[in-house]
């Protein structure tokens, strides 16, 4: 789970790819990463208590994670887990107990102060083969702990944002682990202050902004209203004044770069469609969501739709409502030539989606979220062009 606490069920059509940090070629500086995550992105404070949780694959990256926190005078608590842990909890965990809510993680939710999340599994089918029953189940008891984190404005740095450079990610996005690793840490060492910088502007731009129309090669062609609904920036650092904007403000996503903004409730107009969508590591083609007044109409797809639409089938509240408009600008995360790569922070990517919206600052509680990446979109606020075919004129501008 990304996106949104542990309480939801996420897809994203983020054509998802993976690389192991130990296996990069160029290793990154554990330390000077973990001093960033702690000190910059979470801002940790002295007395705080700080939960850390990843996979055995960054054991020296949580290590010193949780050296720095100690360091800064607060307390951690450390969470390792792997696939086949993850598994097991299905396999060998009677499904009676699926709708139990976790005891001890509510204790936890309600003690601490801040959570760092490493993206963790190796595999992008890893519970592609439990019944969907049983997943929508586990959500709605988690969906008890998420509401704890939300209405503590628990802050939380999620470090891979659905781009961790594993290896069953780097297939899918066709290129090899290493190209990956270095398009995803280019991403990661970026000027934050620079990125601070366009973030601010956009959120001036989207501040006064009334209509939204996006367009795209594949055919997508939506229009929705943003007036007076309030833009969140995730730039990669939580500051005290992100804290005082609630649970939205509370995260960020890294690599960072990303402003987000929910529409005015039955706004949303018109079609999105994506040539190829990938689901529990299964490709599904030409998928298309029609929107009438706001809420999605119809869903189909030329290939492979059947997967997607049980789990969506399988949810009953209100799943079917257009949810936010996100753009990416980072400038350092450049989808290389003959890739099949998108991400949510590639500089002039247009994502949207339906369901869950909390994490973008809505109101929508829903257990399931769908997001959408267009790419080589094009922008318009108020008829006046933001991103044109994937390129973010703010940016080209500053040139």
């Amino acid at each position: 789970m990304n996106r949104v606490n542990i309480s939801f069920i996420i897809i994203t059509s983020i054509v998802l790819i993976s690389a192991a940090v130990a296996q990069q070629s160029k290793a990154p500086d554990y330390d000077a990463l973990a001093q960033k995550l702690v000190n910059q992105c979470a801002n940790i404070k002295e007395g705080q208590m700080v939960y850390i949780v990843g996979s055995e694959r960054d054991l020296t990256l949580l290590e010193n994670i949780t050296v720095q926190v100690r360091k800064a005078g607060a307390f951690p608590l450390l969470s390792i887990t792997n696939d086949r842990l993850e598994h097991r909890l299905y396999d060998d965990v009677p499904s009676k107990y699926d709708s139990q809510v976790d005891g001890m993680t509510k204790l936890m939710y309600n003690a601490v102060d801040a959570i760092i999340r490493i993206e963790a599994s190796e595999k992008l089918d890893l519970l592609a083969d439990i019944p969907v029953d049983r997943k929508v189940a586990r959500s709605k008891a988690e969906a008890t702990l998420g509401d704890i984190l939300i209405k503590r404005n628990v802050k939380a740095v999620n470090f891979g944002n659905d781009f961790y450079p594993i290896a069953a990610r780097a297939k899918q996005y066709h290129m090899n682990q290493a190209q990956l690793a270095e398009i995803f840490w280019a991403g990661m060492n970026t000027d934050y202050n620079k990125l601070q910088a366009i973030g601010r502007s956009l959120k001036e731009l989207l501040v006064e902004a009334k209509d939204v129309q996006i367009t795209s090669p594949s055919g997508t062609n939506l229009s929705v209203k943003i007036t007076g609904q309030r833009p969140y920036v995730s730039d990669g650092i939580i500051t005290d004044a992100d804290l005082k904007e609630g649970y939205a403000g509370s995260n960020t996503y890294l690599p960072a770069g990303e402003i987000y903004v929910t529409p005015v409730p039955g706004t949303a107009q018109g079609k999105v469609i994506v040539d190829k969508f990938f689901f529990e590591g299964k490709e599904i083609k030409r998928l298309v969501l029609e929107f009438k007044d706001g809420k999605l109409m119809s869903m189909s797809a030329a290939i492979g739709l059947a997967p997607l639409k049980a789990l969506y089938d399988a949810v009953s509240d209100a799943k079917d409502e257009f949810a936010f408009v996100d753009f990416g600008f980072n400038p350092d995360v450049v989808i290389p030539p003959g890739s099949s790569m998108d991400a949510w922070m590639v500089s002039g990517m247009v994502t949207v989606g339906i369901g869950n919206n909390i994490w973008a600052g809505g109101e929508n509680k829903s257990r399931f979220s769908l997001s959408l990446h267009q790419l080589s979109g094009t922008v318009k606020l108020d008829g006046k062009i933001l991103i044109d075919k994937g390129k973010l004129k703010l940016l080209e501008e500053k040139k």
